[in-house]
């Protein structure tokens, strides 16, 4: 029974011992990652030129449309927003007069 107890207590140590190497192992590749980052590291003027130059890449990719379409998109959103906004209206309208129409009979 002593043997058997003997054993698991130096497999649980065996076992934290293994687990603090690792953590160690772990902190120092941890460390020297943060290091090797930081020295190759692009200092922040270059970072933002080079975010300047890609913005500006992006930029000329972008389609315009013609002053035309813009107009009739525009006339487009502007009838849709009046006829939800009238079906809106309507509908409160009817539900209202429901509800009263409930109310009078209680």
């Amino acid at each position: 029974m002593a043997d058997v107890e003997k054993n698991v207590t130096e497999e649980v140590t065996e076992k934290k011992d293994a687990k603090a190497t690792e953590t160690k192992d772990a902190k120092a590749a941890k460390a020297a990652a943060k290091a090797a980052a930081k020295k190759n590291k692009v200092p922040l003027g270059k970072r933002i030129k080079k975010a300047l130059k890609e913005f500006k890449a992006e930029f000329k990719k972008i389609v315009w449309s013609s002053r035309r379409n813009t107009f009739v998109n525009t006339v487009l959103v502007c009838v849709v927003m009046a006829v939800v906004a009238v079906t809106i209206g309507l509908l409160d309208f009817g539900f209202s007069k429901l509800l009263e129409l409930l109310a009078g009979l209680v």
